[in-house]
């Protein structure tokens, strides 16, 4: 027999999207429990890009949480560099003190878990062969392993399903109920993390040679990027490789190396699920959406369907009905569709700049857009909204 248990909400799953609706749920008085299938060591170490834009910065500010951001770099400047010339964008397009933070993703995920078991909250790593029941009736139970290998359940008033795009949360959802939205770019990244000095602002280089760039990570780490073939594995490019070829794609002869920590090819893909509710299950984070790279949205996105359902269960909990609940998905997915656009934007614009192969018409028209994104005050002030997530 199963030991059951009972809380307001069950969180499957314990990265961004999880520990920050764990966290804000906590400040607002609502009991809940983090189930995590890896070990906290796991979670804790696991490397993930992320930039927290600057609504997302004020976000934890307004519900009293500012020091967990505090003391990352910040920047509201972009460097795209055309064959080695200088472009900047971002300097005087908004405003001077709406700058993201470049806060590495497992060092935000350390400072969550750190704040949730200081305020005392339940949060249950190794949790194994986690199942949902009941989403569509009174109250869900979610069904678990523990560390020990004892069966356990949590009967809830809602699930968060904060496990990503291939967890349990979606799979559990019946056929019909939500449409998935789905889109290959047929473009691959390699990803590189290195401990070495990052440039003095995020660098996006297009060019012959192909698409490229660097991010800080911290004092002295640096994420990479470079387009690869979809075929190419990480043992294709040694350090070696990867060197030269950043000095080439980035116009740095001079570029400091280091050691390379981790490298990873991944395709560019988009996936969204409409709605992004079924029943008494929330789908949050990589769960509900997957968004390119490009724009360092995909952190971001998950802040924000963490705040709009912490705050929809808060007033709920206080008595004041189910309107946030029900208005989570749409909320929600008017930001995703919106980041979607301009990140896809974003990329076919400096991918179709970059390569001696691209489509010569593309590679004009994409030359286009850039320019009038340097010419043109609203267009700048635009990116500049949609890179501070004010607009």
């Amino acid at each position: 027999m199963a030991v059951r248990e009972s809380t307001t909400v069950a969180i499957v799953g314990g990265g961004v999207s999880g520990l920050t609706a764990a966290t804000l749920l906590r400040r607002s008085g609502v009991d809940c429990v983090v189930l995590e299938r890896q070990s906290r060591a796991y979670v804790e170490r696991r490397q993930r890009a992320g930039v927290v834009e600057h609504r997302g910065v004020l976000m934890f500010q307004r519900w009293g949480l500012g020091a967990l951001v505090d003391g990352f770099p910040a920047d509201n400047t972009l460097e795209i560099r055309v064959d080695g010339e200088t472009r900047l964008l971002g300097q005087d397009a908004y405003s001077k003190d709406a700058s993201g933070q470049a806060v590495p993703q497992q060092m935000l995920v350390r400072n969550l878990i750190a704040e949730l078991l200081a305020s005392g909250g339940d949060l249950r790593f190794d949790a194994a062969e986690v199942t949902l029941h009941g989403l569509d009736g009174g109250r869900p139970v979610v069904g678990y392993t523990d560390a020990d290998g004892n069966a356990r359940e949590i009967e809830c008033e809602f699930v968060a399903g904060c496990d990503g795009d291939h967890g349990v949360c979606g799979a559990s959802v019946p056929d019909g109920a939500m449409a998935t939205y789905t889109f290959d770019q047929g473009i691959s990244w390699l990803t590189i993390l290195a401990d070495a000095p990052p440039p003095r602002h995020p660098l996006m280089a297009v060019g012959r040679r192909g698409y490229a760039a660097q991010y800080s990570r911290g004092p002295r780490a640096t994420r990479c990027y470079l387009r690869c073939d979809p075929d190419d594995r990480p043992a294709d490019w040694p350090a070696d490789r990867i060197w030269a070829e950043l000095r080439l794609r980035l116009h740095r002869p001079d570029l400091p190396t280091g050691p390379i920590t981790e490298t990873e090819v991944f395709p560019l893909r988009s996936v969204v699920r409409e709605p992004m509710s079924y029943g008494r299950l929330y789908l949050l984070g990589d769960a509900a959406h997957v968004i390119s790279p490009m724009g360092a949205k995909g952190m971001n996105l998950a802040l924000y369907d963490a705040e709009v359902f912490a705050t929809a269960v808060r007033d709920h909990a206080g008595g004041g009905g189910q309107a946030g609940l029900r208005a989570y998905s749409d909320a929600c997915l008017a930001r995703t569709w919106k980041y979607q656009e301009w990140s896809y934007w974003m990329s076919e614009m400096l991918h179709d700049m970059s390569g001696a192969n691209a489509n010569p018409f593309r590679a004009r028209l994409a030359q286009a857009r850039f320019q009038r994104l340097l010419d043109s005050p609203a267009a700048t002030r635009y990116w500049a909204e949609m890179m501070t997530g004010l607009g």
